[in-house]
């Protein structure tokens, strides 16, 4: 057994007994495979070991993989910042976003999705820790640039994600995925809603994140190890 793919054995013990912990199916949530800065090799191991959604956070690089990757079929999700410049590649090639956080960036997606392709799936960014240097919409938006964003084609809006501030605070950590939960909950409520995806929690917090409902964890380093990243 290779270091990645005993590291997830390791991850999906640990999100099977954080969902029975919570009273949830051990199933219950999704893992998936932050591989930014891994290159192509690394990706194929976790592959190898039955991984198949993979995150990705700069455009070009994905792209070299998915290319490198093509004969596994894997899935692939686009969880960084997206400039409007990069939309068309991510339409494209990839199945999911989680990092939508205005309605033009929707708009582009919906719009430069290739015909013939499913929906390209989306989760709304909400910044639910207001700091002012991290990426997502005010809590406040949520509701309204769902409803903006729901009939577009070409595009399948499916949850929201969130990257808290770090912190060891259990109990604020707690807060935190919960009030992106309430979110959830409410634009869930709405007729027509199509929402199925909390997509929150990390390598450090994914038991408080599941906790609260999580449906898809985002691990990188539990995975792979410690970024090295070129200077």
């Amino acid at each position: 057994m290779t270091t990645i793919a005993a590291n997830l054995q390791a991850v999906r013990e640990r999100i099977a007994a954080a969902c029975i912990a919570a009273g949830r199916r051990p199933d219950a949530v999704t893992l998936l495979a932050v591989s930014k800065t891994w290159p192509a090799a690394s990706l194929r191991d976790a592959a190898d070991a039955g991984q198949q959604a993979f995150g990705e956070n700069y455009v070009q690089e994905a792209l070299q993989k998915i290319d490198a990757l093509r004969e596994l079929a894997l899935e692939w999700h686009f969880i960084g910042p997206l400039q409007s410049n990069k939309t068309r590649a991510v339409a494209e090639h990839f199945a999911w976003v989680h990092s939508v956080d205005r309605l033009k960036i929707a708009q582009r997606l919906a719009g430069q999705r290739p015909a013939g392709m499913a929906p390209i799936n989306l989760c709304l960014q909400v910044n639910v820790s207001g700091e002012a240097s991290k990426s997502g919409c005010a809590p406040a938006e949520v509701a309204g640039l769902a409803d903006a964003i729901a009939p577009l084609p070409g595009v399948r809006l499916r949850g929201l994600m969130a990257i808290p501030e770090p912190t060891d605070d259990a109990s604020l950590q707690r807060r935190r995925f919960a009030m992106l939960r309430g979110l959830f909950e409410d634009i869930r409520a709405k007729p027509g809603s199509k929402l199925d995806t909390l997509s929150m929690g990390m390598s450090d917090d994914l038991e408080a994140a599941i906790m609260e409902g999580a449906t898809l964890v985002r691990v990188g380093t539990a995975i792979f190890g410690q970024r090295q990243y070129q200077t």
